[in-house]
């Protein structure tokens, strides 16, 4: 049976909402054993972020969130109250045993627990430390909380999505998900990769500090590069794209469709597929340059054939001649779509166990992960956890027999 690149992993995850759980879920999925700490009684926050609801076996809203199951896939959960010293001694004795600890805690939070990097490095020298916050360790907004909506609109991605102001519903917009948060769990993946391979050097763990803001500012990408060469500050454009023409969406016979038009050869092809080669020969049209300039007159000119076919039609007409083009899809078109059904994109997984029992939730589904190795592909070994449904099975393995187990459980520790 595949284990997964990461199985011989421990990933001891402290972090609520999405950006933390995203980059867990990407360690899970490629079989680290990861185990997720929650608030007893409570869970992550998400847990209650709906609607959506999950449904039961006959098609009932229950009171768990579809939001949780995003990012918390093949993770183990365990309820400990870490505000309680007992608390505190099990987070610090799992991290005795972990390779990696997530957390996005405020700045400081978890040092008044004794459970910053420093007491725990103490402890154990190779463990990796992933620290998640909205602005960074330093800085004059360390102590801040961050949410992806203010890092948005902080880092100008709102300035830049949105139709222009002189048209109608004109203004900032933010992206339809929370970008900047997954986002920032991939990045962390990747600071958390690279640090085990200086382990494996070094035989070391470090500290690794992850903002928000910092990410949002990275994935402004040729928006960013293009402000700082030029001090030109770029604006709101709709769909349109500021560096190529034609790269936008156009008017069918029946709705819309998406040409994304990257070079001169391309809109040579698309040009004589549509009988209007002398667009491609005209100087105005012929380079991307020249497309850019020219904008105002050529889309114009397109849009009056784009109407003349139906989307479908122009996308068979265009598929064979490496012109891109495609439909602009809701989620339920994009799940339906023959090549996501021929990648697995949608994985179901059956829930079972007390969790099961107590929502009468039979299955959940979710994104199969779009890393593709071939030796190691990603595991499914869990569906999204029940709050705190394998807390017994963990502290069992930390060596703790029932009746400490019970103990807790009265205690409310865990």
């Amino acid at each position: 049976m595949n284990q997964g690149a990461l199985s011989h992993l421990k990933v001891l995850d402290l972090s609520r909402v999405l950006a933390g759980p995203w980059c867990t879920q990407m360690l899970a999925d490629l079989g680290a054993d990861v185990v997720k700490v929650e608030r007893p009684k409570e869970g992550d926050d998400t847990r209650h972020w709906g609607p959506p609801f999950l449904k039961d076996a006959e098609g009932n809203d229950t009171d768990q969130a579809a939001y949780f199951t995003a990012c918390n896939r093949n993770k183990r959960s365990i309820t400990i109250d870490i505000a309680k010293p007992e608390g505190q001694a099990l987070i610090r004795q799992m991290a005795l045993s972990s390779d990696i600890l997530v957390e996005n805690f405020k700045v400081g939070g978890l040092a008044h627990y004794g459970l910053d990097y420093d007491s725990l490095k103490a402890l154990n020298p190779r463990l990796i430390y992933c620290s998640i916050t909205g602005f960074g360790q330093d800085g004059p907004y360390a102590k801040r909380a961050g949410y992806d909506l203010m890092i948005q609109a902080m880092s100008g991605m709102m300035s830049i999505t949105g139709k222009p102001d002189s048209v109608p519903g004109g203004g900032p917009q933010r992206v339809g998900v929370a970008l900047t948060d997954v986002f920032t769990g991939v990045y962390a993946t990747s600071a958390i990769l690279a640090a085990l391979e200086v382990r494996h050097r070094t035989g070391s763990g470090q500290h690794i500090d992850m903002a928000l803001l910092d990410v949002g500012m990275a994935i402004l990408a040729n928006q960013a590069g293009g402000f700082l060469n030029t001090g030109k500050v770029p604006q709101r454009m709709g769909n349109s794209h500021p560096s190529l023409a034609p790269y936008q969406d156009f008017p069918t016979a029946d709705g819309a469709m998406l040409l994304a038009i990257g070079n001169d050869g391309q809109f040579a092809r698309f040009c004589h597929a549509i009988g209007k080669p002398e667009w491609s020969a005209d100087p105005r049209f012929a380079t991307m340059g020249g497309r850019n300039t020219n904008r105002g007159v050529l889309i114009p000119a397109m849009e009056i054939v784009t109407r003349t076919r139906t989307t479908a039609q122009w996308i068979k007409l265009l598929e064979d001649k490496a012109v891109p083009c495609g439909p602009i899809n809701d989620i339920g078109q994009a799940f339906a779509d023959e090549q996501v059904k021929a990648r697995g994109l949608e994985i179901k997984q059956l829930v079972a166990g007390v969790f099961a029992a107590k929502t009468a939730i039979k299955s959940i589904s979710t994104v199969a992960s779009p890393l593709r190795l071939t030796a190691t592909p990603p595991v499914l070994l869990r569906a999204p956890p029940g709050l705190g449904e394998h807390t017994d099975e963990v502290l069992k393995e930390m060596g703790l027999d029932a009746q400490a187990i019970a103990a807790l459980h009265d205690s409310g520790i865990v």
